[in-house]
């Protein structure tokens, strides 16, 4: 396994002592930017304005959904280096087979996101089949329930919208270096600034990574970096180009299945299934390009047209964990801990999905009725390839005592195109009051679904003619009506339609790889918001979301049947409470059945995976007796979770405690941020994902790790 070079400290060092006097900012000479709003979050504690629930940067106070904001300066102090780390913060936010090495994967309101349409940059959908990376990000945006207004195709969860770094006014040249604990390294740098024609800006970003896993033998590493430059054409005109690219190297680990599929197997944490002589790491590589031009035709009046290509490439080698020959249980592993060990490969599978977008926004006024309107057309197409992959049995093992087996002989197939989506859509959104107190937000988007699905290429190398065509279009309406009690609270009531694309059925059912037809879902929400002071909020939000249910039957076919219905409550609470005390508060409660199977066994059930209650705190106290020192700690619970559909067995509930600590500080001219922490202090051992996917895995939480860093502000 190759490992970074992690020298990446001193070059990014270096890099910093030779740009200083290359590239410089005046801010006194910038000319003004009314195309860009900057939002400024180092000097607060929480964000204030979010893109994710509408098509611009809006107060939160004033969007009727739930939205929960993470900012890179939040980031920062709370040592976040993956969206894992960040949805310990959310209490909506879940792991979905979110296995260590592999793909992040979450759910949001107990609904599972889609990898190709719920994860977005700057609102243009990005792949979620590998780690997003976080060091050109400014936030990180979730908006909880139905998006269909928004995103088009999405899962009813919400969406995780990324918005990327841009260049800064003044000289930015920051260093991070990070340690965990097993010998996992981090450094990352980030430069900004303007050129000395100050219309040209810039922000770089870099990191590489040297990756050890709680879980014994799940190591690798990672390699990433970034631009984005910002060309001020003309007072009125504004161009903005970003690219990015990662590479990722790392052996997965697997989850663990029941064992006799009845009970839930005692094992270590950091126990590892995958663990063969022969096993290889998943290598990943993404990138980005994204372009976005805006003109500000006058005060009230502008346009913008975006577009982003995101290119995806993974090559997969597991040694899989999978049933029980000797007992015949699939899935499931056998009573004394013995399962069947499968050479999976799968090499070559790529995704390029491409998103294009034009706005039309304004304001004006008719008969003394405000308008704020927005109208636009967006363009999305992907492809997605990949070969037959390998899936031989090889041997059986033990989770106590591993066995080492030899690997069962073969390759993965050529690649060929094996699905195809060509999505047109079009949107508009009016903002309609008389006066400050009352807005009634009224929208639609129709969408056009194309999707074409290929078996492969025939004995000659030609594509056959697609085997499964979707060609269907969907309105999707939005309408919610906002009032403010006072200025500073907020109350909403909204109606929304979504649309999914049909999940795509897994390894080992009779329809494996072919996708559903697409299904709409069903959403109405009410809430209240308030900004209790300048720099602390409250929100409150009680849904009721009903979607199609999808899962495998008794005769292992991958089937939409029935109805899923999530009812939940959501409240947070963010900012500075006082002076010296800042707080994170965020709990969900949620109410899931599954209705009209036609199944005793299902009907009437908790959906799996999703526990009926979930909470966050987080806590930081700026101790005033020693200046620039602050102290922290965050305590997360999660409810039991049913693991099968039928409810026969529940994974129990738990608690994780972590800790930490930072020491802000000037070394020289250098500000300097010293940072500690203790992740689940006490030990705990928990079963952290509880997914049906697969015929249903277990994955436990990370084992206490300790970290520390030190930040470096030039």
């Amino acid at each position: 396994m190759s490992t970074p070079n992690f020298a990446v400290s001193a070059i990014a060092l270096a890099v910093l002592q030779m740009t200083s006097g290359a590239v410089r900012a005046e801010e006194t000479n910038a000319p003004e930017q009314p195309l860009q709003e900057v939002v400024v979050t180092a000097a607060k504690t929480r964000a204030s304005t979010a893109s994710v629930a509408g098509f611009t940067n809006a107060p939160l106070l004033e969007t009727p959904a739930s939205v929960s904001v993470l900012t890179s300066q939040q980031m920062l102090d709370l040592q976040i280096r993956s969206v894992t780390d960040a949805a310990k913060f959310d209490a909506s936010l879940s792991d979905a087979y979110n296995a260590v090495g592999y793909a992040e994967q979450f759910s949001i309101r107990g609904f599972k996101l889609d990898n190709a349409s719920s994860y977005r940059k700057d609102g243009t959908a990005i792949t979620g089949d590998t780690q997003i990376p976080l060091e050109n990000k400014e936030r990180i945006e979730v908006l909880k329930g139905l998006s269909g207004l928004q995103a088009g195709v999405s899962a009813p969860g919400g969406i995780i919208n990324f918005v990327t770094k841009r260049p800064t006014d003044t000289p930015l040249r920051s260093v991070v270096l990070e340690t965990r604990e097993r010998g996992t390294l981090y450094g990352a740098v980030d430069l900004g600034g303007r050129f000395e024609d100050t219309r040209f800006g810039y922000r770089i970003n870099a990191a590489a990574e040297r990756l050890r896993s709680y879980i014994k033998g799940a190591d690798g590493n990672r390699k990433f970096v970034s631009a984005a430059f910002d060309w001020q054409l003309s007072p009125q005109a504004l161009l903005q180009i970003d690219g990015d690219y990662q590479r990722k190297s790392q052996i997965t680990a697997p989850g663990f299945q029941l064992l006799n599929n009845a009970t839930l197997p005692k094992v270590d944490a950091d126990t590892m299934l995958n663990d063969q002589p022969w096993s290889r790491p998943v290598e990943t590589t993404s990138s980005n390009v994204g372009v976005r031009f805006a003109y500000q035709f006058s005060p009230e009046w502008n346009a913008t047209i975006s577009a982003n290509q995101h290119q995806f490439k993974r090559d997969d080698y597991t040694a899989f964990p999978y049933g029980c020959g000797d007992q015949d249980l699939y899935p499931g592993f056998c009573g004394n801990g013995d399962y069947d060990v499968y050479n999976y490969i799968s090499k070559g599978e790529k995704k390029s999905p491409l998103t294009a977008q034009a706005l039309l926004q304004g304001r004006f006024a008719t008969a003394g009725i405000k308008h704020e309107f927005t109208g636009g057309a967006s363009f999305f197409k992907n492809s997605e390839k990949w070969g037959d992959y390998l899936y031989d049995l090889s041997g059986v093992s033990n989770i106590y005592h591993p066995v080492v087996v030899a690997p069962a002989p073969g390759d993965s197939g050529p690649v060929s195109e094996r699905r195809r989506d060509n999505e047109r859509a079009l949107f508009a959104q009016d903002i309609v009051s008389r006066n400050q107190q009352l807005k009634l937000h009224a929208g639609a988007r129709y969408v056009q679904v194309k999707r074409d699905e290929y078996v492969g290429k025939d004995d000659k190398g030609v594509t056959v003619l697609p085997y499964a065509h979707t060609d269907i279009g969907f309105w999707l309406p939005n309408v919610a009506l906002v009032y403010n009690l006072r200025p500073n609270v907020s109350t909403y009531v909204s109606y929304a339609q979504g649309l999914e694309h049909g999940g795509v059925a897994p390894i080992g059912t009779v329809n494996q790889h072919r996708a559903l037809d697409p299904s709409k879902s069903k959403q109405v929400e009410v809430g209240v918001k308030a900004d209790i002071r300048q720099d602390l909020s409250a929100t409150v939000a009680l849904f009721q979301i009903r979607k199609g249910l999808e899962y495998t039957d008794a005769n292992q076919v991958y089937v939409r049947n029935g109805e899923a219905q999530n009812r939940g409550l959501e409240v947070a609470l963010n900012g500075r409470a006082t002076r010296e005390l800042t707080v994170g508060v965020s709990a969900t409660a949620l109410n899931t059945q599954q209705h009209d199977t036609g199944s005793t066994d299902f009907d009437g059930k908790r959906v799996t995976d999703v526990a009926a209650f979930k909470s966050s705190v987080y806590a930081d106290y700026a101790v005033p007796q020693v200046e620039g020192l602050k102290v922290g700690a965050n305590w997360q619970y999660s409810g039991k979770k049913a693991f099968d559909a039928a409810n026969t067995v529940f994974v129990p509930s738990y608690h994780v405690v972590n800790l930490s600590a930072s020491y802000a500080t000037r070394i020289g001219d250098v500000g300097t941020t010293f940072r500690a922490g203790i992740d689940n202090a006490f030990d705990k051992f928990y079963w952290r994902d509880v997914t049906p996917d697969l015929g249903g895995y277990l994955m436990p939480g990370a084992t206490r790790t300790f970290r520390i860093s030190a930040q470096f502000d030039l």
